[in-house]
């Protein structure tokens, strides 16, 4: 059910996907680094065990 925006629906919607857009990129952006991040990690103590 979606209420009725009436002449601001384009503005509103818009900044609706915009706002969705780069949550999900943020979200990415963190996993992306969180995963380098360990990797690094593993590679340091790779070299510090073995």
């Amino acid at each position: 059910m979606m209420p009725d925006l009436g002449k601001y629906a384009d503005a509103v919607l818009s900044s609706y996907a915009v706002s969705i857009l780069l949550l999900i990129v943020l979200v990415a952006v963190s996993i992306r680094a969180a995963r380098k991040a360990r990797a690094e990690l593993e590679q340091i103590e790779g070299r510090r065990n073995g």
